[in-house]
């Protein structure tokens, strides 16, 4: 795997040492009064159109679209074939994170994370099954042909 794919492999390491750092290290104050996250927030608040966004389905939303990668990088990593491990990998991540996350001062463990984790995870496998699925198609045509040739 790592031979194969050198640069996607240390990619992959560097964007898991991010989301380890992201979810095990200090916690950042997003949820506090003065953050962008909350400025935003009150903008958006302050129209009928966007009141109803909130700071849980916020961070949820981040939550799946900081796995997505995880889920694509898995997946070109192991192959198609191994689809199931780039979405059971993730999810075993994401119990070690939140289950870690009980003894880490000012982290909260939760169970919505575990699923948004996991969704984020599907999402990017999805994504990568779709964007090789023509590359796949060529190769089981080439291994047909190549086949009927052989047994002529």
């Amino acid at each position: 795997m790592f031979r194969r794919h050198p640069f996607l492999s240390v990619l992959t390491l560097i964007y898991l040492a991010a989301v380890a750092w992201i979810t095990l290290g200090p916690q950042p104050q997003v949820a506090s009064k003065n953050s962008i996250v909350m400025q935003v927030l009150r903008v958006l608040w302050e129209h009928p159109a966007t009141e109803w966004i909130t700071y849980n389905g916020v961070e949820f939303t981040a939550n799946i679209a900081m796995f997505v990668p995880i889920g694509l990088f898995f997946l070109l990593l192991f192959g198609r074939s191994r689809w199931w491990l780039a979405m059971g990998i993730p999810f075993l991540m994401t119990l070690g994170i939140e289950t870690a996350q009980i003894w880490v001062p000012g982290r909260v463990s939760d169970i919505r994370d575990v699923i948004s984790n996991t969704l984020g995870a599907m999402v990017g496998v999805l994504v990568g099954l779709a964007l090789t699925a023509p590359r796949a198609r060529r190769e089981r045509a080439s291994a047909r042909a190549t086949a009927s040739l052989t047994h002529r």
